[in-house]
Parts: structure tokens; sequence; C-alpha cells
């Protein structure tokens, strides 16, 4: 049975430039990392790999350059790791991108039996938590989202018990197998690859599929299988701030100052 982790590689978000002209990114020199809420979707399939007998793959969209991030999932010991790669592919939306994987998925299934699709519960660079959904959608598989604990799997009876974080509360669910499930990082902590595992994963395999391999039709995906686009793209401004009184020797002063800029009547004269 298989235990499929989705991992996405983004530009490390502290050291993001804007091109003003094009409004696009400037991917010259910066950095890339795993999404960190995949590192723990990753975690959590090698976990059940290692406690339930599950077959460990990862999965990942997106240029030939993000070899880099299945080849560290190839270090932390996945038995499979999988790069979608295609020019027809690039420029995809959430809808898009959504398709492929489910398509990759199917694929996957003609030769084990899958069990669990793990997902972050967000990307840092889109942020829209839709990718993992739109997945159980279209596969018709049992959906849990913002997972912080697996409490029991059933591999015989085919089903799961996962507790859900969520606002001010927790909530216990239980679902059929298949099933997928979106992560916080409060689920595990990752582990990190061995030296060992370090070297194997330069000359590990990994398999690069293109839509020659999925035969989608082209229409669905990549920037035509879109509906949605991004307008404009730019880097907040921020503007310098600004000191109201020395804090000390007044505070009602200064509290006064603040309330009265804030407010802009007349409210010192109260």
């Amino acid at each position: 049975m298989l235990a499929i982790a989705c991992i996405k590689q983004v530009p490390d978000t502290t050291q993001v430039q804007i091109d003003p002209v094009t409004n696009t990114l400037i991917r010259d020199g910066i950095p890339f990392i795993i999404n960190p809420y995949d590192a723990h979707a990753l975690e959590e399939s090698l976990r059940l790999k290692d406690s339930h007998g599950f077959k460990a793959v990862a999965l990942s969209m997106g240029p030939p350059n993000a070899e880099a991030t299945l080849r560290k999932a190839i270090a932390l010991g996945v038995d499979r790791a999988v790069l979608l790669s295609d020019r027809v592919f690039g420029g995809a939306d959430t809808l898009s991108t959504s398709n492929v994987l489910s398509a990759a998925i199917k694929k996957l299934s003609e030769s084990d039996e899958i069990g669990i699709v793990f997902c972050g519960k967000q990307t840092i660079d889109g942020d829209t938590a839709q990718v993992g959904p739109g997945i159980a959608v279209r596969l018709g598989f049992s959906q849990l989202t913002l997972v912080d604990r697996i409490l029991a799997i059933d591999t015989e009876a085919k089903t799961i018990r996962v507790r859900r974080k969520l606002e001010g509360r927790y909530e216990i669910v239980e679902a059929r197998l298949p099933a997928m499930i979106t992560v916080v990082r409060e689920l595990n902590r990752p582990r990190y690859p061995t030296v060992p595992m370090r070297l194997r994963s330069v000359n590990g395999e990994l398999e690069v599929w293109g839509n020659s391999e999925l035969k989608l039709d082209t229409a669905t995906v990549g920037l035509k299988g879109s509906p949605t686009c991004v307008s404009r793209i730019f880097s907040p401004e921020r503007t310098k701030g600004e000191i109201l009184g020395d804090g000390m020797g007044d505070p009602i002063g200064a509290a006064h100052l603040l309330l009265d800029r804030l407010i802009g009547g007349d409210l010192l004269a109260v």
C-alpha cells in the first residue's frame, strides 16, 4: 500500500525579490526549499513506512531543477520519487496542478494500491490550501484536512482515525481509505538524512514523467487549463514608524497622543 507525499519546491520567502517591470519573481540566485508543510507530509509517509509497511512515494510537479527537492526525499528514505515536469504543465494554477497530480496518482495506482496521499496544509508561496482538496475530489478519496495527529490505522479494514486542529478545538474523525490528508506542523518533527543516505540520493533512481506518460488533454493543464491568473504582483510598501512621546516620563500623555493620532479628532480637548 502506498503512502504518497505531494511536495513542492518553493523559493525561500525570506529572500524573494520582485521584478518591478515584469511583476514576476526574480529567480536568479534565489535558493529553493521544500515547502515547510510538505516536509511534515513527507515525514509522515516515512513513519507509515516504518510502522505499517507502507511504500513511501514522493511526488512533485515543477521545472527540471525541482529534481533537487526530490533528491532530498530520496536521502530521507522514500522508496520512489517521481517528478512531473513538462513545458505544457507550466503556468498552472491550483486547479490545473491538482489535475496533473491526480493523474499521476492514478498512474501510480496501476502497480500499487493507494492508501494515503499526504499534502501540506498549504504552500508558503501561494497560501491557497486548494491542491490537496482538489486531489481528493478528483480521485473520490476521503478528505481529512488540518490533521495534527494520526490516532489509528487499520489496513485490513481500510480505516483511519485522525485528529484535526481547528480554531479553539480539536475534532476526531474516522474515514475510509484511500484518504487524502493535509497536515499541519504539529503532526511530527521531520528527520534528518544520514550521510550514507545523502550519498545514496546522488545516484538514486528518480523518475521524470511528462504529459506523454500522463496523456492529459493539454487544454486542461498548465496555463491553458488555468481559469485563474495573477494580474499583478508586488512587494508591500512599508513606511517608517513614528515614536510618540518618550513612553517613560508621561505615559498618560503618550497614550493621549496615540489616541489623538488614531482618531484624528479633538480628543485632548475633551
